[in-house]
């Protein structure tokens, strides 16, 4: 009965579909012409040949599972790889990473006649999907057409777990679909149990792994050489009202130090016109990124309003505040600047990451602050790369790990 009802409900929703799309792209937040994907109107072919198909929401599930794939586009057995994901800015990253045989659609919408559609064309051997990405429809139409269907890297926190066990029949329905969970944590582990997932290991969380998708470019190494001349405070993954956390925190190291830049990275960046505009009214001088300024001499915050460059910026950074965390939304993952070396500064909001947050607690890289002056206080000019080390071994044990358990699951099982 709820099933149907979810079907009617994106019926529903499929009628105002053309209104919502005009609209995300006016907010630049869907590709203007690739948005044909959702409704499974294909841009590529599947050829022939197996092919293994891993899902993730956004930019984080899908960077974490890179080296995972990185190791299956050498497998000559594997024809192709096919990578679907939810939102632009993933896309946007996946385009920066130069694969052989490994390609990206959106995913589809969640409709049980566009998950058959989907799998019609695609046919794939094996599905995996990434972290909680839990789609009833898709589900059943896997499970209908007896692919192998994978749940990696799983993650289930108590607020999920709870908002599942309301519907607990059906959940419990949805989950016993999958054949295999790799989770991150013991805390999955538990609740994948009580939700009627029969087959599950724990690998460890898939974001410890250390990867590289970036090339530094002749025109990075000039950036970087202009921001060597400051001291440089990075916030990143920032939601509505931490950029202007951010600001008042550099007004406050201002005070004490006359050559520093604030670089925000905004988790959305459809919102830099508002960033830059609410910024602007505390005094401060603002530039971003695109704007390609070659003097940074006068600025004081640094908006950087391009997809996928993160990384860059925390190859900079001594000191990074995570955004997410002041605001109640389960915070973001640390784990990116940590390898770099970056102390990690988060607020007190963290349930999405808190065995990520755990561990660096324990090696001394992380700390919890609530105000702007606890941020500043909080701030150091120096890497401690000794510690990543410690980061990089576990990274590299899950991965072993991880791909140990997976080669077992799509060569023996497929």
């Amino acid at each position: 009965m709820i099933f149907f009802i979810y079907q009617i409900l994106l019926s529903i929703i499929l009628c105002f579909s053309p209104i919502i799309v005009i609209i995300r792209i006016i907010k630049n937040k869907e590709d203007k012409f690739r948005f044909r994907e959702k409704f499974c109107l294909f841009s590529k072919k599947r050829g022939s040949g197996k092919l293994i198909w891993f899902h993730g929401s956004s930019v984080g599930e899908i960077l974490s599972v890179v080296p995972v794939i990185k190791k299956y586009e050498n497998d000559k057995s594997i024809s192709k790889i096919l990578i679907t994901s939810s939102t632009l800015s993933s896309s946007k990253v996946l385009e920066k990473i130069k694969f052989k045989k490994t390609i990206h659609q959106f995913y589809p919408i969640d409709h049980i006649f566009f998950s058959k559609k989907f799998l019609s064309h695609w046919k794939p051997d094996v599905a995996i999907f990434l972290e909680s990405e839990i789609w009833p429809s898709m589900f059943k139409s896997i499970k209908n057409e007896n692919i192998l269907l994978i749940l990696l890297n799983a993650r289930i926190t108590k607020k999920s777990f709870d908002r599942w066990n309301k519907i607990k029949k059906f959940s419990n329905s949805i989950f016993s679909l999958v054949d295999k969970a790799y989770s991150q944590n013991l805390e999955t582990n538990y609740y994948l149990k009580k939700l009627n997932v029969k087959d599950i290991k724990s690998t460890g969380n898939l974001k410890f792994i250390e990867h590289d998708v970036l090339e530094i470019n002749h025109s990075d190494k000039k950036l970087f050489s202009q921001f060597k001349k400051f001291k440089t405070f990075v916030a990143a993954s920032t939601h509505n009202t931490e950029e202007l956390f951010a600001a008042k925190t550099h007004i406050l190291l201002k005070k004490k130090i006359k050559n520093i830049i604030t670089i925000i990275i905004p988790r959305h960046i459809d919102r830099v016109d508002q960033i830059i505009s609410q910024i602007s009214e505390l005094g401060l001088n603002v530039v971003s990124h695109k704007s390609n300024k070659k003097k940074l001499s006068n600025i004081d915050i640094y908006v950087v309003d391009t997809f996928g460059e993160s990384k860059k910026f925390y190859k900079l950074a001594t000191t990074v505040f995570l955004g997410g965390s002041i605001i109640k939304r389960g915070g973001q993952n640390p784990l990116e600047p940590a390898r770099f070396g970056a102390k990690i500064l988060n607020g007190p909001n963290i349930d999405n990451f808190k065995d990520v947050y755990k561990y660096l607690n324990q090696l001394k890289i992380s700390s919890t602050i609530n105000s702007p002056r606890q941020c500043a206080n909080s701030i150091i000019f120096k890497k401690n790369m000794k510690k990543v080390k410690k980061m990089k071994f576990l990274g590299t044990t899950i991965l072993k790990k991880t791909l140990n358990e997976l080669d077992k699951s799509i060569h023996n099982e497929i």
